[in-house]
């Protein structure tokens, strides 16, 4: 398939910004006057003032945990929605509990984007393996292949030899699904003696794309594409057949800041995915992931212009017990918001054979520790020894607790 899913993804520099400036302040008001959730947590906010990514910086952070607290006293939603419940369509279920919404509206979740750039539409067969089960998942999918115009074979999850057989008569063209699932299938197929050989393109996520798995299907004929997204969210970025890093979704803006704040962090570095949806149904603003990525430079070399990211990088969420108190990402935050002369902070934890060590690295031009061990103690709750940094000594990999004990 040759072209583009429309006109956003090519546009220029200029003309981004320009439709960001319009739709981004739309969105603030959107949430503060439809979503209570919003109302409350953005009422210091004028809308009017949010026109660019940076602004963002201005706002609180929202976590799965302030979404999953407020859905308990406030149902379904915990007041995050700017739609009343009764126009609701569609409800689900992750681990936590959590509870996410969705509607039926033309491809509500964005995953279009990312199957037409696969190459799917009409006349292809997607056998869709995601899961229907209390999870977005199947669902997500099943509406993307509605988007592009494909046929959809909703199989959810399990009973590979049926899958298989499925697949073959059906002449399934695509598979959707975790990328080393569609392996067992072909490897079921194989042994039954099946005729797979029409499937030609596979649409993965919800797991690591291991390079010895994408080169198993390459040497079979099929092109395999991985794409980005939450159950909260839907979809945020995506493979093209460039493989250069995941383009971001139009729908969305994502910032990497540093784990535990709200702080965008240097061009390049690894941090957090914070991300803010311009879906006017569930408008998530500045909604932390808990997954850890890095901006990639300049743009895909497939002709979309929008931001890359360089995929997973691991999870922001490093809170470690350490002699029986836990750190979080959240407290070395308060100790920078204490001491702005720091300009990054590393909690190190280490075990001597009989105790739990911590050591803190700072990186700053001051020369005394004196006032950062106090600091630490009150933040912390804990002791630490304290080493300080020339500013660039500290690894740009995200991690601001590295737990280095040992195991058995």
């Amino acid at each position: 398939m040759t072209g583009f899913y429309d006109s956003l993804e090519t546009r220029s520099e200029g003309q981004r910004a320009s439709d960001l400036a319009q739709a981004l302040p739309a969105q603030i008001a959107n949430a503060k006057k439809n979503a209570t959730g919003f109302a409350i947590a953005l009422a210091d906010i004028e809308a009017r003032d949010i026109t660019q990514v940076s602004d963002l910086a201005n706002l609180p952070v929202l976590r799965k945990s302030d979404l999953s607290a407020a859905q308990k006293t406030n149902a379904p939603l915990g007041g995050y929605a700017a739609l009343a419940p009764k126009d609701i369509r569609q409800v689900f279920q992750s681990p936590g509990p959590i509870y996410e919404m969705g509607q039926k509206g033309h491809d509500w979740w964005r995953f279009g984007r990312f199957l037409h750039a696969l190459g799917v539409g009409a006349g292809d067969v997607v056998q869709n393996t995601f899961s229907y089960h209390f999870t977005p998942a199947g669902m997500m999918f099943e509406n993307a292949v509605e988007a592009v115009g494909a046929t959809v074979f909703p199989a959810g999850p399990g009973q590979t030899e049926l899958q298989a057989r499925a697949a073959a008569d059906l002449g399934v063209t695509c598979y959707a699904g975790t990328p080393d699932y569609l392996n067992t299938i072909l490897q079921k197929g194989d042994a039954l003696g099946l005729d797979l050989s029409k499937i030609r393109m596979a649409a993965v996520s919800g797991g690591p794309l291991f390079p010895q798995i994408r080169q198993g299907y390459i040497d079979r004929g099929i092109t395999c594409l991985q794409c980005y997204a939450t159950a909260d969210l839907g979809h945020i970025a995506y493979e093209t057949p460039a493989m250069d890093g995941l383009i971001v979704d139009e729908g969305v803006i994502v910032e990497i800041v540093i784990p535990g704040t709200g702080k965008p962090v240097a061009s390049g570095e690894v941090g957090e995915v914070v991300v803010t949806t311009l879906n006017p149904d569930y408008p998530l603003i500045r909604f932390a992931t808990g997954d850890l990525s890095a901006i990639l430079p300049g743009v895909s070399p497939c002709g979309r212009t929008n931001m890359r990211i360089a995929g997973w990088k691991g999870r922001a969420d490093q809170a470690t017990k350490v002699k029986g108190m836990f750190v979080r990402p959240e407290q070395v935050a308060a100790l920078l918001e204490r001491h702005p002369e720091v300009h990054k902070a590393r909690v190190e934890v280490n075990h001597d054979g009989q105790n739990d060590t911590l050591l803190v690295r700072l990186e700053t031009e001051n020369t005394e520790t004196a006032g950062y061990e106090s600091s630490i103690r009150e933040v912390l709750k804990l002791r630490a020894d304290v080493v300080l940094c020339p500013k660039g000594d500290l690894p740009c990999d995200g991690l601001v607790i590295a737990d280095q004990r040992v195991t058995a």
